[in-house]
């Protein structure tokens, strides 16, 4: 696209594809049900979100070199379809080892879904947009990610069924997949030739690319860790009820709601890089506030500072690593949406060290993965 003109008829479908990639967000308060209906310790119910999160790891190279030969809109198109299957299971029975491999489904999905999506709205967006625009469709991924805990607690108290917001999402998604499908969209080609599993990984050689790509797996991690466990933390340091505690996931997403959409604004004055460290910072120092939190308010103002902290810092480390890359869309894509796989990797590191010292002590897992996100936006910075 030029570096001017923008065609609301191709962004919008893109933007909703953003929407069903939120969908995958549901795996935090679906994890404190399913708990509670099946009697599982917190070991055992954060396999959930590694479940959701853990194909990130293993299908977004392949999804990615795959995409360079089909084209990213109908890789698209094959994610959110996938999405809306893994939205169905749970309908046909309701146990443990279905909701498993519903949220398998679901994540392969999404996987396919976070890989083909962001590319793609590089090839809509204005190129000295990206970064802004990247904010902006974080801001449409975070209201979906809001409203899921607040659609769920209604289908449980008003209808009797939580389950109910997967019928929802699945219908949604269909009708994205056919918006989309209509849609024309002329993609940028890459010009370094076919993308090939060496050609993807040989860009891990270069320690900026390779950082990065550390940077979003520590970030996911971070991410998902204060989604699935935000309501634990609540319920065990201050004796909330489930619904109760719950709605501090809503409270965490509407910060990243408010922050992505003021990003989507303040990038268009202040540089990526500079944005990562001050944003980066804030969500540090938010993480140890919630640790030290001696009431539920202190805890319930961190957990909003979190969230806006944390709100800009996958699309400014993917806007980034692609400015670093241009020619290179689809490997640099595969490469970081590879990375969110660590979402799989973080909670039931976390749960490990809840079931042995605590649920708060186990959110020093989010303070280090902090840590390095605030080192790494300094070395980009410098870079």
């Amino acid at each position: 696209m030029s570096s001017s003109k923008v065609s609301i008829k191709k962004t919008l479908p893109v933007f909703m594809s953003f929407a069903v990639m939120g969908f995958v967000d549901i795996v935090g308060v679906a994890t404190g049900y399913i708990k509670n209906d099946f009697g599982l310790a917190d070991n055992l119910a954060q396999l959930i979100p590694s479940m959701a999160l853990f194909w990130f790891f293993v299908l977004s190279v392949p999804s990615g070199l795959l995409q360079d030969r089909i084209g990213k809109r109908n890789m698209l198109n094959i994610g959110m379809l996938l999405t809306s299957v893994g939205m169905v299971i749970p309908f046909f029975h309701y146990s443990f080892p279905v909701m498993l491999a519903a949220f398998i489904v679901l994540g392969i999905g999404n996987t396919i879904v976070q890989v083909s999506a962001n590319p793609l709205l590089h090839d809509v967006s204005p190129k000295s947009k990206y970064s802004s625009y990247m904010s902006l469709s974080q801001f449409i991924k975070a209201i979906i990610s809001l409203l899921g805990p607040i659609i769920t607690t209604v289908m449980a108290t008003v209808f009797g069924d939580w389950k109910l917001v997967f019928a929802i999402y699945a219908i949604t998604s269909i009708l994205s997949v056919i918006w989309l499908y209509f849609t024309q969209i002329e993609e940028e080609q890459s010009t370094g030739g076919a993308a090939t599993f060496k050609s993807c990984f040989s860009l891990l050689n270069n320690k900026f690319i390779l950082f990065m790509v550390l940077g979003i797996f520590m970030l996911v991690g971070s991410d998902v860790g204060m989604n699935s466990n935000i309501a634990n933390l609540l319920q065990n340091k201050f004796g909330l009820t489930l619904n109760n505690a719950s709605l501090g996931i809503s409270l965490y997403f509407t910060a990243l709601m408010i922050g992505r959409f003021s990003g989507a604004v303040i990038l268009n004055w202040i540089s990526a890089r500079r944005f990562l460290l001050l944003t980066a910072i804030i969500a540090l120092i938010s993480m140890v506030g919630l640790l030290a939190a001696p009431t539920v308010l202190f805890a319930q103002i961190a957990i909003f500072m979190i969230g806006l902290g944390s709100a800009n810092l996958f699309p400014l480390i993917f806007s980034i690593a692609l400015e670093k890359m241009p020619g290179r869309p689809n490997e640099v894509s595969g490469l970081m949406i590879m990375a969110v796989s660590g979402g799989a990797f973080i909670p039931p590191v976390m749960g490990l060290v809840s079931s042995g010292f605590g649920v708060v002590t186990s959110f020093i897992v989010l303070v280090v993965c902090m840590i390095y996100l605030v080192s790494l936006a300094i070395y980009a910075l410098k870079k």
